[in-house]
């Protein structure tokens, strides 16, 4: 008779193919305004040799005479940057490290490593990415963020992670999972399994750094904890993926129950200087004069990798020390929609600590109750993973234009 193992199996094996974090190579090229961004790259076109190079900053990735290919899906010219006078490439909407909505110019010229492969697998309507919040055991927060925009992958403890997205190509096609991995659990669970419950599995479930993940053999535990999940994503993805009006999941950026809805209470100023506070007693954000309340405790104390989500956030907009060159160009005054990205930073991390409890409760009661392990996997033939399934997708549907207008051979 065998003996079944329950031994949990690795998030590396149920979702084999993954890509390093992005390796920016200068800040600049990120901000919390497209406008910021467009902003210093006109003063980097108009500057001239020697200006721009040190402007620039060039790494040994990156100079300004470097050629390189155009970032997938995004038509920034591919001519030497020490020969360029055109427009910016139009930002776009990015997650930086686990929580922070970023704008990044998406120009390959500009950035170190910027994961090719990761660019071709986006797309608007079904991708989403798992990234490892790398950390030491000991420091407080979740193993994993997710993302339906394209994620840098940085870690607040400075560790990195991997980013692992759910499909291997645009468009929800060829499941970024260990083969054979969705008909196991069909037949095991007694019914349809989905890449997205398989995910939304995995957002209530996973633990432990590295990252495991404890599969169910119980049908009506596996039930409650997609469902649990599917919400744990909605909420990341701020309401892009996951949506179901009939489950409390409405389109749009989630948001708290009236009367639990953060507000200013009193004006932000607009010249923030200093980090912000909290008064437990008001349950009240104070940032200088400013005040935002109510702003439940929980969501004050929201760590990632032993960091603060809040205080990160401010950091990124309130910078403690003079900055030079191009990252010197930013707003001189506190923008309103800034306000509005706090508001909703708050609610989504209120709503994600409220359901800490019923992933705690789900968790117990899976591992009181029947699983299936890495033996039972083995058994099956879904592990180990073929090295196949660890590389990314060979085949594109589309042309992508090398360094100096040239077509890459892929």
């Amino acid at each position: 008779m065998l003996t079944v193992s329950h031994e949990a199996p690795m998030l590396a094996d149920l979702m084999p193919w993954s890509v390093p974090p992005l390796r920016m190579g200068r800040s600049w090229v990120m901000a919390p305004e497209a406008a910021t961004l467009t902003a210093r790259w006109d003063r980097l076109v108009t500057a001239r040799g020697a200006e721009r190079e040190v402007l620039f900053r060039p790494t040994r990735a990156r100079t300004p005479r470097t050629a390189v290919a155009q970032l997938p899906g995004h038509p920034a010219p591919t001519t030497r940057l020490e020969r360029e006078d055109g427009p910016c490439a139009d930002p776009v909407r990015v997650l930086h490290g686990p929580y922070d909505l970023q704008w990044l110019i998406p120009d390959h010229r500009l950035i170190d490593a910027a994961r090719p492969e990761l660019w071709r697998v986006a797309d608007r309507d079904r991708q989403v990415y798992a990234v490892e919040i790398a950390r030491l055991p000991q420091l407080p927060g979740p193993p994993l963020a997710f993302s339906a925009l394209l994620p840098d992958g940085h870690s607040p403890a400075g560790r990195p992670g991997r980013i692992r997205p759910l499909f291997r190509r645009p468009g929800g096609r060829d499941p970024n999972l260990a083969p054979g991995l969705l008909d196991r659990l069909a037949e095991r669970l007694a019914t349809p399994v989905t890449a997205e419950d398989v995910l939304a599995w995995i957002a209530a479930l996973a633990t432990g750094s590295p990252v495991e993940v404890p599969l169910t053999a119980d049908p009506a535990l596996w039930a409650e904890g997609v469902a649990l999940g599917r919400r744990v994503l909605w909420l990341h993805t701020r309401g892009a993926r996951y949506a179901d009006p009939a489950q409390d999941r409405p389109a749009g950026h989630p948001r708290l129950p009236g009367g639990r809805r953060p507000y200013v209470r009193a004006a932000l100023p607009e010249v923030p200087r200093e980090a912000p506070s909290y008064d437990p007693g008001a349950e009240a954000l104070m940032l200088g004069s400013g005040r935002v309340a109510p702003l439940p405790e929980a969501a004050w104390e929201f760590h990632a990798a032993g960091t603060r989500v809040l205080g990160a956030w401010f950091e990124r907009r309130i910078p403690a020390g003079a900055a030079d060159g191009l990252d010197a160009i930013a707003p001189g005054a506190w923008p309103r929609a800034r306000t509005t990205e706090l508001l909703e930073m708050i609610s989504v991390l209120a709503l994600l600590a409220e359901l800490r409890p019923s992933r705690r409760a789900l968790a117990a009661r899976v591992a009181d109750g029947p699983r299936i392990g890495v033996a039972e996997l083995r058994a099956a033939r879904v592990l180990p993973v073929p090295e196949t399934a660890r590389r990314p997708a060979s085949v594109l549907d589309h042309h992508e234009e090398g360094p100096d207008g040239q077509f890459a051979l892929l």
